[in-house]
């Protein structure tokens, strides 16, 4: 069983805080950008991820880093599959309204 510092706690932390920070909405109320940042922000995780955890195989990266790295990767999955989620559940809101 691996056990995490506080420090590489607040490091996992910091690097999946981008995928799963509320998103900006802009003066005009739409969030049309915020959804868009979100997932690029989502899709950057994964890749530093996926670089590290290749540098690792390659023994280019200590296994600390490959196992933050993949805790990162989990907790911006959870964030976006959460997201993914919310979305749906809202459509079948609207779905079920009286017309």
């Amino acid at each position: 069983m691996v056990e995490f510092s506080p420090d590489v706690a607040a490091r996992l932390y910091a690097s999946a805080e981008p995928a799963t920070r509320p998103a900006d909405v802009a003066p005009d109320g739409s969030q049309g950008g915020a959804f868009a940042d979100m997932a690029g922000d989502f899709m950057r995780a994964l890749t530093q991820a996926e670089q590290t955890v290749t540098a690792g195989l390659t023994g280019g990266a200590d296994p600390q880093a490959v196992v933050e790295a993949l805790a990162a990767t989990e907790i911006a999955v959870q964030a976006a599959v959460t997201v993914r989620d919310r979305v749906v559940e809202a459509y079948q809101e609207i779905l079920r309204m009286p017309v």
